[in-house]
């Protein structure tokens, strides 16, 4: 375990074995903080992904530093993380300071420049993101919001918003998410157990309707209605 501590100088396998333990630690403070703190870098996320990442790199580059400083380190840190998280979920004065409220960007087609200006954000990095949304005029938006995630919330008006089947007196369809039946030309398994299938079911639709075999399928999807999809590696 010398490699654990600071040394002069460490050979070539006791590098390897410091990588390794600070890739599984920071594996586990990962998992500890939640999947939050990966989907949105928020204010709290945001720092505390500047200060982890900082602490861990310096052990991992320099002998004469130890991991277990470090690791202790990081280990209060995320305590104090964790605690925060819990505040704000319980404090809304916490809360509002870690998780800001949204910025009005844009209301009822107009840009709101002192807005924009206290977010930060170019005209520029706005008219991008209404690209991104193929959204081409301004004046179609109703609202546009700055989330805390650092995201933008577009609203369009009542008259530029896709019409849906409710709108047409439609009968709704269930939603039916197909499922994957085959990954990588390996069939899944428990897939078919849930509909009741086999792999020789599988493996004789796919010879009578697609004149394939399982190995040639990339990917192959079923929908509720036991018609399958299939892509073939190209």
């Amino acid at each position: 375990m010398d490699f654990f501590m600071s040394q002069e100088s460490l050979t070539a396998l006791e590098w390897i074995l410091r990588a390794v333990i600070g890739f599984i630690f920071l594996l586990v403070i990962a998992k500890l903080m939640g999947q939050r703190s990966i989907a949105q870098l928020r204010f709290l996320d945001f720092v505390m992904a500047l200060l982890i990442g900082n602490i861990m790199a310096h052990p991992l580059s320099d002998e004469g530093l130890g991991l277990k400083g470090s690791m202790l380190t990081m280990g209060t840190l995320v305590a104090l993380y964790l605690i925060g998280v819990y505040i704000s979920l319980h404090s809304t004065f916490i809360r509002k300071i870690l998780d800001p409220s949204p910025i009005k960007l844009i209301h009822n087609g107009e840009i709101l420049i002192k807005n924009l200006k206290k977010a930060r954000i170019p005209l520029d990095s706005l008219l991008s993101e209404l690209r991104k949304k193929q959204i081409e005029e301004v004046d179609k938006v109703a609202l546009a919001l700055w989330e805390s995630g650092g995201e933008i919330s577009f609203f369009l008006k009542p008259q530029h918003q896709p019409v849906t089947g409710k709108d047409q007196g439609l009968a709704p369809k269930r939603f039916d998410l197909p499922l994957p039946i085959i990954e990588d030309g390996k069939i899944n398994g428990s897939q078919l157990m849930s509909l009741q299938k086999d792999d020789t079911w599988l493996h004789n639709h796919l010879k009578t309707t697609y004149d394939v075999t399982v190995h040639e399928v990339l990917l192959a999807t079923i929908d509720k209605n036991e018609k399958i999809k299939i892509y073939l590696y190209k």
